[in-house]
């Protein structure tokens, strides 16, 4: 079911919001006075609608960072009566004061704010205003809400002395909130005074109390008929804590797990705690101890464990207390703990660090709101994947997406995220993987390459972008990544091996596109940072894969995009094309790469009269001689010359060398090639080629283009003989056949 579900496409539902949300102005909304967006007049939406909106909004905002936000959007539901809000999820900074207060005569039934660090007291004020709807209320990481800015002194200099300060709103409780079932406090600021605070509500059913530090919890036992669900991740527990836990026996769910890292704990779990809570909490189905320290040995002998297959049985249960359960719990969380590597565990999910089912259930229970539980899961999941095979491919692979888009921020799950996705999504995995998916791994790595510049994650990155077919695969993100890359490429300070992986995705990023996406690419300035790295490659001396790649990228950008050759030669390309050759004369694939670059600039008429000089000649004539990979450069050098000879005598604006000299330096070249050479080279086009076939000005260009031809459809015929025929090369090889002009040797080949 798994693999349906992430295969499945977008419902139209989703989709239909997804439009709306990016083109506001042009479906649902106008513009008043060119700054305010406004509802239509004639527009009524359901909850269903809303609430989908409000949320989907917020998630575009937090992971999508082409999306603009509107400073008015939660305008927008201000009026119940044309839009209904019911259950709405808003997350860190996107919310403020004033957007909550915009939507207060909504009738609310559900409202997450989870680390809104910006709402302050005003915010508790508006809470108010939906107290008589609200049944579930989340505050979890609110960390200013308890707080209102005290302006002391009152007279205006005094105030540029003290600025206003942050005072503790004492005087809040959740008198009223008469239907308030489920309550999250999770991370509530120091000083608040919890019981008070909730003594008003009559019948609570879920409480979390994360993160908080309470010595007396003797308040809980008021709703003992009541409370189905407590939640005290990282409270450090005393012998009273567990007293008062034992008698809330409606209890369905007790969370007492803790982060053994984040500090000293006095309480140790004994056996005699888990009796205690298997016998009085006879509802139990979910239990989690993660983290805890075991004080003495609750684990059954081995020598009395029931041999066989592993058993989620109680009564076979290698955790004693457990023995007592009715039946297995449906979740028990023994992450980082010892008992989760025992080998009968009475419960359906067990979240821990064993083996891959463990570890994913950790990642799956905890990414929401304990990052720092989830980053050290990832990277468990991490070294499975690198080491061993993972089995459960698919939900991995979401579990890791989602912790990367809710934790955007968090520095350790997007280096670990990261390093987890290049493991996931490489070639063996490949075939279990939708278009969906592989799409939706490519916005976390590119949203992570945008939000962090640390070293690790943009390396991560780049090495997983190249797991994915370029540019196939990336064609629908191409500018922006083309961006993020050629940003990396031109930081001051720069790690080499990311250098050299994102110089080498560039160059497969702009291989086999449309001219189209060359250009824009050109535009953003891609020759101009390839040229930058040859020079700073060349003040070192040194030729390696980064300034292989740089050549290479250039001679893709150019072909068939004369603006982007003339960049080439503005920024003084030449000068840099004859230092690299001096300076490494015996780097063939270098050479290669270089003068296919200058056969895609010599062909484009209005740039060969800058190729027209003694300097240049010479080094072109030269190098038909070079026996550098294979025939290569000699073909390559060969083929500049053939687009300089095609502009007749008249064009040849030289003294030295002379132009029947370099003719027959050409025809001796050519001559010297074996006919069936195997080829480093990939024409998408055979039009530069062919327009030298119907002229009689030059006919040793005639002739290297029609060997050019012949040898391609020789060695690789089912590639090229249609290409051939589509660009209509037949008829122009017939005609040159009869032409009177044409060496005999050059008929006999195009025969």
């Amino acid at each position: 079911s798994f693999k349906m579900a992430s295969d499945s496409p977008e419902s139209l539902m989703t989709l239909c919001t997804d439009y709306c949300l990016r083109n506001l102005e042009g479906t649902l909304c106008y513009l008043l006075d060119n700054e305010t967006l406004r509802l239509h007049p004639d527009i009524f939406l359901p909850s269903e609608i809303c609430d989908k909106l409000v949320n989907e909004y917020v998630e575009l905002v937090k992971t999508d960072s082409i999306f603009e936000p509107h400073e008015s959007f939660f305008t927008l539901f201000s009026d119940p009566r044309s839009t209904r809000l019911a259950r709405i999820h808003l997350r860190e900074h996107i919310v403020q004061d004033q957007d909550l207060e915009a939507i207060r005569k909504q009738d609310l039934i559900e409202l997450y704010l989870t680390n809104c660090e910006k709402l302050t007291a005003k915010s508790l004020q508006t809470l108010v205003s939906f107290s008589h709807t609200l049944i579930s209320l989340s505050l979890f990481g609110c960390c200013n809400i308890f707080y209102e800015e005290e302006n002391p002194g009152g007279c205006e200099d005094d105030c540029l002395v003290n600025p206003t300060r942050q005072v503790l709103v004492k005087d809040f409780t959740f008198e009223g909130f008469s239907r308030l079932r489920f309550l999250n406090l999770g991370r509530l600021i120091e000083g608040v005074n919890v019981e008070t605070l909730l003594r008003p509500l009559a019948s609570l059913a879920a409480l979390d109390l994360s993160g908080i530090q309470l010595n007396d919890v003797g308040f809980l036992t008021q709703w003992k008929d009541s409370l189905v669900s407590l939640v005290l991740y990282n409270m450090d527990l005393s012998e009273e804590h567990i007293q008062v836990i034992a008698q809330l026996r409606k209890l369905r769910h007790l969370d007492i797990s803790r982060d053994h890292l984040s500090s000293y704990y006095k309480f140790k779990l004994t056996r005699r705690v888990l009796n205690l809570f298997v016998e009085n909490l006879v509802n139990l189905t979910s239990l989690d101890i993660s983290g805890h320290t075991m004080l003495e040995n609750c684990t059954i002998p081995s020598m009395e464990e029931k041999m066989g297959q592993t058993s989620i049985e109680p009564a076979k249960s290698s955790i004693a207390p457990f023995r007592g359960l009715k039946r297995p719990l449906q979740f028990l969380g023994l992450f980082e703990t010892s008992l989760c590597r025992l080998t009968h565990i009475p419960a359906y999910k067990v979240s821990g660090d064993k083996n891959e089912e463990q570890v994913l259930n950790a990642i799956e229970a905890y990414t929401e709101h304990r990052p720092e539980i989830t980053s050290r899961a990832i990277n468990l999941l991490f070294d499975i994947a690198r080491i061993e095979r993972c089995s459960q491919l698919l939900r991995a692979l979401q579990l890791v997406i989602t912790a990367l888009k809710c934790h955007k921020d968090d520095k350790n799950i997007q280096v670990t995220g990261s390093a987890a996705l290049f493991y996931l999504t490489n070639s063996e995995y490949r075939m279990e993987q939708s278009v969906k998916l592989r799409r939706q791994v490519i916005q976390v790595v590119l949203n992570g390459m945008e939000s962090y510049q640390e070293v690790t994650v943009q390396r991560n990155c780049c090495l997983t972008l190249c797991n994915f077919s370029i540019p196939e695969e990336l064609e629908f993100q191409y500018r922006r990544v083309n961006e993020l890359l050629l940003n990396i490429l031109n930081q001051s300070r720069q790690d080499e091996s990311i250098q050299r992986i994102a110089v080498h995705l560039c160059n497969a990023l702009v291989c086999q596109v449309d001219n189209d996406h060359k250009e824009a690419v050109g535009k953003m300035g891609f020759v101009m940072t390839m040229l930058k790295l040859i020079q700073k490659k060349l003040a070192d001396k040194t030729c390696d894969q980064v300034m292989e790649f740089s050549w290479s990228a250039l001679w893709n950008i150019t072909d068939e995009t004369p603006d982007n050759c003339e960049m080439f030669l503005n920024y003084s390309g030449m000068k840099l094309f004859l230092e690299c050759l001096k300076e490494f004369p015996e780097k063939q694939e270098l050479h290669r790469n270089m003068l296919g670059l200058l056969g895609n600039v010599a062909e484009v008429k209005e740039l060969r009269p800058q190729l027209m000089t003694s300097q240049f000649i010479s080094v072109f004539s030269n190098l038909l001689e070079s026996k550098a990979d294979g025939i290569e450069v000699s073909y390559n050098a060969c083929g500049v010359l053939s687009h300089i000879m095609f502009d007749g005598p008249e064009a040849w604006g030289i003294c030295e060398p002379h132009r029947e000299e370099v003719v027959k330096r050409m025809w001796a070249a050519i001559q010297s090639w074996d006919i069936n050479s195997r080829r480093n080279i990939n024409y998408r086009s055979f039009e530069p080629i062919l327009r030298l076939l119907p002229q009689g000005i030059s006919p040793v260009s005639q002739h290297w283009a029609t060997w050019a031809l012949y040898n391609l459809v020789s060695v690789y015929p089912d590639k090229y003989c249609p290409l051939l025929i589509k660009e209509g090369g037949i008829p122009l090889l017939k005609d040159m056949i009869k032409m009177a002009s044409a060496r005999q040797e050059t008929k006999e080949m195009a025969r």
